[in-house]
């Protein structure tokens, strides 16, 4: 050991030192791969010995956080694991798709709620028949229940339901087919040249509109294009007219037409086989004549609807005890 050695180690500055080829010290060649790596990367020794994941991905130089604003963290929704469905559970589904019906889906039809009725009415009938509470309505009352009728498909169209007109405690009813587009705009039944026809025929007879007569129709709507009344249409008003007739207690019953016919008597038979005899329609007499607006349009049938009202008088003069 030369003196400058000994002298550097009783100074304690011989660790600072590091003599050629002492053990411990790096090779030539490793200490050349240090500066190669070192002046290229800016790395040191150790750096450049790191893992091979740090090294080959460096890392930017951090900066102050008011000159880079941290981004907000992302968090991932969890990716869902497909299992197979449960025989219990129904299967998963997407959202913008319904889910699949099951039978439970289809138990509320058997316990679902009926419409609010008012707190005189009750449950109608099958069929969209009126409710059987017609028959214990007064004048007011089932004058009301046919004007918010809706149990066919006539109400659809109608601009005024036709109730009826005249004395409500008449010896005489006259009842016709439906409603025509008079009546419909109107609400009365029998007006127009069909209807001044049928006056002029009861002033033959002594009697006037509204005095010891009252006129209805077996329809309460007016069919569209003035069609017949189809048979469940008939079915669905028939109560109303029942009610009328039992409200009314008329001696005599003359149905205009052959559609009133056929409808009261419950018959598909002609006119001309229904005239000249007397029916029955709730225990009332029924005489069948032509009605007035085909008496317009075939004015030789005149004589016969004549003859047809002296059968009605005589009827009703039986029926009221030799009565004018």
């Amino acid at each position: 050991m030369s003196l400058d050695e000994i002298a550097l180690q009783e100074l304690g500055l011989a660790p600072r030192w590091v003599r050629k080829g002492a053990r411990g010290a790096a090779p030539l060649e490793a200490f050349r791969e240090d500066e190669a790596v070192a002046p290229s990367s800016g790395l040191t020794r150790a750096e450049a010995e790191a893992p091979v994941m740090q090294t080959t991905r460096p890392v930017a130089a951090p900066q102050p956080a008011e000159a880079q604003p941290a981004a907000p963290e992302r968090s991932q929704p969890p990716q869902p694991v497909a299992r197979a469905p449960s025989p219990s559970k129904p299967a998963p589904h997407s959202s913008d798709e319904p889910p699949p019906l099951s039978d439970e889906d289809f138990a509320w039809f058997d316990t679902v709620a009926q419409p609010v009725l008012p707190h005189d009415a009750e449950p109608a009938q099958a069929g969209g028949a009126p409710r059987n509470d017609v028959a214990t309505l007064d004048w007011d009352a089932l004058a009301e229940r046919v004007a918010s009728c809706t149990h066919c498909r006539l109400c659809e169209k109608r601009t005024n339901t036709v109730f009826g007109v005249g004395d409500r405690e008449a010896d005489w009813m006259l009842i016709g087919e439906a409603p025509g587009e008079n009546e419909d705009r109107q609400g009365e039944p029998f007006v127009g040249q069909a209807g001044k026809l049928l006056d002029n025929m009861l002033r033959a007879l002594s009697l006037a509109r509204g005095e010891n007569v009252y006129i209805a129709n077996v329809i309460k709507c007016r069919p569209p294009g003035n069609r017949n009344p189809e048979p469940d249409e008939v079915a669905r008003c028939e109560p109303y007219l029942q009610r009328q007739v039992a409200l009314v207690k008329p001696k005599i019953i003359v149905a205009l037409g052959r559609f009133a016919a056929q409808s009261l008597l419950k018959t598909d038979g002609s006119i001309a086989s229904l005239r000249g005899r007397v029916h029955e329609y709730e225990g009332v007499p029924v005489i069948v004549t032509y009605h007035p607006a085909y008496l317009l349009r075939s004015l030789h049938d005149k004589a016969k609807a004549w003859t047809d009202l002296c059968l009605a008088r005589d009827t009703w003069r039986a029926a009221s005890g030799g009565e004018r």
